[in-house]
């Protein structure tokens, strides 16, 4: 797939209004504590009235101090909330928001956002409302945050059991990247993070389908241009960059279900289901190559060896209940996206809902083998 039709990186930074990463190769060559930052943060910061760090009770005894002191805001004012995907609810946000409003921060307010996909998603959903939006950046702590949940510009919370529900389309200031945060994630949270970097090899670079434990530090910075250039064509999801949610659908079901079932998922382990079933799928919508899905049956085995799962067919309902709330969906009818072959993604894609229940009997049936 050819997604370099808009127009060179410099424009394409410019159109966004996101950077993405203003560390780049040179953090990534000395993987040291990050440096070069400052280079774009600096009129940022100066320019902000007040300062805020965002986190949560992981993130915060590994990285909060180094990134204040790193940013040359020690100052800043910090705001910890509770780590999981149960906590990105409209409460959190609350908390929040009354953290601003007790500190009298104005609309020339900052908000860092330091931590995985959770933080970003919900910082920035907080910052883009308060006082009807004030600046943010994100600082990504986690694989998946740094190929996917922190660049886009998307923000927003669960609510009503449902993933992303309430959410705004906003862009961060500046994303800044730096693998030397993943030095302290568990080997779980590298795996989720895995799940998505090889969704970009499907839908565009077969070469990310080579991503692994050993060699993801590589991925990190292709993932995050491809991300970011479906979205500079495509800033608000009318088109191409509906691609970005391959596995999404069934993945955001799986998530929700085993949420309210209080057996949580992280996210890349749901997309990891979604992708199995969006490629299940392909081959019987549009005769992807039935190699595909067998390979990445045994990556599968790989992506979900951390993961506490115990599926049975009676969890196929409540499954399925939850793919008509996904936002890609018209009415009651979900909307897939699938591949016609590695790189060649087709989005808005409707199917009998036959298949649609086969297609998740199959990935169940998967899960209880492992």
């Amino acid at each position: 797939m050819n997604i370099n039709q808009a127009s060179d990186s410099i424009d394409t930074r410019l159109r966004t209004g996101q950077p993405w990463n203003d560390i780049h190769s040179e953090a990534l060559e000395s993987m040291s504590s990050p440096r070069g930052a400052q280079r774009g943060m600096g009129s940022i910061l100066s320019n902000a009235s007040q300062v805020f760090i965002l986190t949560d009770e992981n993130v915060a005894p590994f990285w909060l101090p180094e990134v204040a002191h790193w940013l040359h805001c020690d100052s800043a004012i910090d705001i910890v909330i509770k780590a999981g995907e149960q906590h990105k609810n409209l409460q959190t946000v609350q908390r929040i928001w009354k953290v601003l409003m007790k500190h009298h921060a104005d609309r020339n307010a900052l908000l860092i956002n330091l931590g995985g996909g959770v933080v970003t998603d919900l910082g920035g959903f907080a910052a883009s409302t308060y006082k009807r939006g004030i600046k943010f950046i994100n600082v990504p702590t986690t694989l998946l945050a740094m190929v996917d949940a922190a660049i886009g510009g998307k923000t927003g919370i669960d609510f009503g059991g449902a993933k992303n529900q309430i959410g705004t389309f906003a862009d961060a200031e500046e994303v800044l990247i730096n693998p030397d945060f993943l030095k302290t994630l568990p080997t779980r949270e590298l795996l989720s993070g895995l799940s998505e970097t090889i969704k970009y090899g499907f839908i565009a670079d077969s070469k990310l389908l080579q991503a692994d434990l050993e060699n993801y530090e590589q991925y990190i910075l292709p993932a995050g241009e491809i991300k970011r250039e479906i979205v500079a064509q495509d800033p608000y999801e009318t088109g191409i960059r509906k691609i970005l949610n391959f596995g999404h659908t069934y993945g955001h079901a799986f998530e929700s279900h085993c949420l309210a079932m209080d057996c949580p998922l992280l996210h890349g382990e749901a997309v990891a289901l979604g992708m199995a079933a969006a490629l299940w799928l392909s081959v019987k919508q549009f005769g992807l190559n039935k190699n595909t899905l067998l390979d990445f049956e045994k990556q599968l085995s790989l992506l979900l060896s951390e993961a506490e799962i115990a599926f049975s067919e009676s969890d196929a309902d409540s499954v399925l209940s939850y793919l008509v709330h996904d936002k890609k969906s018209k009415g009651d009818q979900p909307r897939f996206v699938l591949l016609k072959a590695i790189g060649e993604p087709v989005w808005d894609v409707e199917v009998e809902p036959s298949l649609v229940r086969e297609a998740l009997d199959y990935v169940i049936t998967k899960v209880q083998k492992r």
